[in-house]
């Protein structure tokens, strides 16, 4: 299996392009920067590029099996208007060029999913702390769920570093989340990977915690 993995030099990218080595697929690391991902491997193809390169975009899109994006805009004070117009590209050039599968890597609070918290994190953190990049993942969900692609919305709880677990709890339901939810980025890497053979999800939005 062939994939592209979009902000593969953040930590849970990096997660990604390792476990999706470990299992033996070809890996199209798309990076905006050659040294930003210091990994080898002999199925592993580094391509540097911004997301408004369309015809990069098509370069690294066009034979793959499916795309999985970590994007984020890394910022708390501002909008990531760059990372939202790059997934609507993404979006463009996969529709054009018939790569039918997308598995983006959102959060707990994006969309509907904020009922999910409890109200007093709900209002600290979804509607003060992470508000904007929260509608940032909002817009990028609503992008993905209007498009003619298969997706997969991946909506964890809290981030850690944590090692991988075998127990992990997931849904595409309504949920109410306990104070203190969280999740390794293994476990979430890992299931993202693991939703390329899977249809369970498929073109729903999934909630993670451990």
């Amino acid at each position: 299996m062939k994939i592209v993995i979009f902000g593969a030099s953040g930590k849970t990218g990096l997660l990604l392009v390792e476990h999706a080595l470990t299992k033996g697929y070809q890996v199209i690391a798309y990076i905006r920067k050659n040294k930003s991902l210091n990994y080898r491997h002999q199925n592993l193809l580094k391509v540097v590029g911004g997301l408004h390169d369309i015809d990069k975009l098509k370069e690294v899109i066009t034979g793959a099996d499916a795309c999985i994006s970590t994007l984020g805009g890394g910022s708390l004070t501002q909008r990531a208007p760059q990372i939202t117009k790059g997934i609507d590209n993404i979006v463009n050039v996969m529709e054009q060029q018939g790569v039918n599968r997308i598995i983006y890597l959102s959060s707990i609070g994006a969309g509907e999913s904020r009922l999910f918290m409890p109200i007093y994190i709900r209002y600290f953190i979804a509607d003060i702390m992470l508000r904007l990049p929260l509608a940032d993942h909002t817009a990028n969900e609503k992008r993905i769920a209007n498009s003619k692609l298969h997706w997969t919305l991946v909506r964890p709880a809290e981030l850690n570093d944590n090692l991988i677990t075998e127990i992990i709890y997931h849904g595409a339901g309504k949920t109410k989340l306990k104070r203190k939810s969280s999740i390794s980025r293994s476990n979430v890497a890992a299931f993202m990977l693991q939703q390329l053979t899977e249809i369970e999800y498929m073109n729903k939005s999934v909630w993670l915690h451990e």
